[in-house]
């Protein structure tokens, strides 16, 4: 907020976590039904990334394709996720986050029920970018009106919520893939309607798109939302049913004094003298591009072709990724429950230093990885297990921390009067990260995993350090607290800063 002055101090700090009381009874209950309803759009987020992974050697077979095109099928529907992430937030802010979902429901269903039927590589790719388009607005509303709903207290807690849909979409997608694989015989086996079981695993993706649509019909519009254009009875009577009677002035004085602020202020532009961009903005950005630098999804749209590649059964390297979606759904479960306790910036700290460890016994297996006379892959003695135990470490390191403490931040750190823009922004940035990180990876298998994932243990690394020195705590504090916090530059010996974006 421009030219505005905020005094603080380690005494303001720390009264700040601990002020006003959690919500309870009804209040908690409602918060957290909003949230979870909100949150089936990463369900979808989930569903579709994975989905795939099942169907990836099918579709190379089928089609006749090469490393590079079958890394591109996979990839392509990244790039719609990241442009429909990019104009989720001008189209949230414009047209309502509600209006906004069913959008994105309506284009998940059309995509999953074209990629099943799809008679071409092509033909598939159109499709895969049209969910795609569907799956990066929800990437952006989600988080955004889970945010605005959630009271201060939990709202940490409420976030991760995304990325535990996220962890069970993925994990849904699995065990459809493997189950029906399983009844088929195999993934390029015919199962029915003479449709092979890849298909089939395109076209279930239908049912959650409804379900989406319909909780999209029913929820009430984002009490933000409603007080930027003036709906201030509305608003009100939403946060009647979030927040305790006696903190419900409060809350809803709170947002419109941002509001008007923001008004007297510059336009809302994520413009700024940081190449270009604002520095609240670039931080954004930087957390979302190190979430996909990691390789974390590497793990869930090849993990099929990874383990068969050094060994495993279809049906065996299917159940392996079942199992290790499991993991990823139960860890997020934890992180969930410790935000709001521990704090985002410890876990992410814990979470880079376990993902460093763990890609770099990765890499450390694979350097021992042996190629057969046609080609195939294999690791010789313990380092199979090794390379195993590992990846899942490493999901376990990411699920825990980075995964859920991302779309916390993010839905946190910025102005009100840039969420939906700078949310999209920072969701277009992490979809081309994916993109990049998912398009490359058969190639750079084909050429070494043991560069591929030292690549990605240097990048864990680097994440640790920029958290190290670029994001302070946000535990406790209202969203427009934890958006002066961002924007603080505190000296030392100093209790006041001017907060400047």
């Amino acid at each position: 907020m421009k030219g505005r002055v905020v005094t603080t101090s380690n005494e303001g700090a720390k009264s700040t976590e601990t002020s006003g009381k959690a919500p309870t009874g009804k209040y908690r209950r409602r918060a957290i039904g909003l949230a979870v309803s909100a949150a089936v759009g990463g369900f979808l987020f989930g569903f579709d990334s994975s989905v795939i992974n099942g169907a990836v050697d099918s579709i190379q077979q089928d089609f006749g394709l090469n490393d590079v095109i079958t890394g591109f099928t996979v990839a392509i529907a990244l790039l719609g996720c990241a442009l429909g992430a990019y104009l989720a937030g001008t189209l949230a802010d414009r047209w309502g986050r509600l209006k906004v979902m069913l959008l994105g429901a309506v284009l998940f269903f059309v995509s999953s029920i074209g990629a099943g039927l799809a008679f071409s590589v092509w033909d598939l790719a159109l499709w895969r970018v049209v969910g795609g388009l569907g799956i990066g607005i929800a990437s952006v509303v989600a988080p955004a009106y889970i945010a605005e709903i959630a009271p201060r207290q939990i709202r940490g807690g409420l976030a991760s919520l995304q990325q535990l849909a996220i962890t069970i979409g993925i994990f849904a997608a699995l065990l459809s893939d493997a189950l029906l694989a399983g009844v088929a015989g195999g993934a390029d086996e015919v199962l029915w309607l003479g449709l092979e079981a890849w298909r089939w695993m395109f076209l279930v993706g239908a049912i959650p798109a409804v379900v989406y649509g319909v909780i999209a019909l029913r929820l009430p519009e984002s009490p933000r939302y409603l007080l930027t254009k003036g709906r201030t009875d509305e608003a009100r009577e939403i946060f009647s049913t979030l927040v305790e009677a006696d903190d419900l002035d409060r809350a809803v004085e709170d947002i419109q004094k941002a509001i008007d602020e923001d008004k007297e202020g510059e336009k809302a532009t994520l413009r700024g003298k940081a190449f270009g961009l604002k520095p609240i903005v670039w931080i954004g950005l930087t957390l979302s591009i190190f979430q996909q630098f990691v390789g974390i999804n590497v793990i869930f749209y090849y993990s099929t072709t990874l383990w068969k590649a050094v060994g495993f059964a279809e049906s065996d390297s299917l159940l392996i990724s079942v199992i290790t979606s499991i993991t990823n759904v139960a860890v997020t479960v934890v992180a969930i429950l410790l935000v709001d306790r521990l704090g985002r910036r410890p876990i992410l700290l814990a979470g880079s230093a376990g993902m460093f460890l763990s890609l770099g016994a990765m890499a450390l297996a694979f350097s021992f990885a042996v190629t057969g006379s046609n080609g195939e892959v294999s690791l010789p003695d313990a380092w199979g297990p090794i390379a195993l135990v590992a990846a899942n470490i490493f999901v376990i390191s990411f699920g825990a921390s980075w995964g859920p403490i991302v779309w916390v931040l993010l839905g946190e750190i910025f102005p009100s009067r840039i969420r939906g823009k700078a949310l999209g922004l920072a969701a277009a940035a992490q979809w081309i990260a994916n993109f990049l990180i998912t398009v490359s990876f058969p190639a750079l298998a084909a050429f070494s995993l043991t560069f591929t994932y030292g690549m990605y243990a240097a990048f864990a690394l680097l994440s640790g350090i920029f958290v190290f020195f670029k994001i302070p705590e946000t535990r406790g504090m209202a969203l427009e607290e934890a958006e002066v916090t961002f924007a603080s530059k505190p000296k030392r010996g100093k209790s006041e800063v001017t907060a400047k974006l």
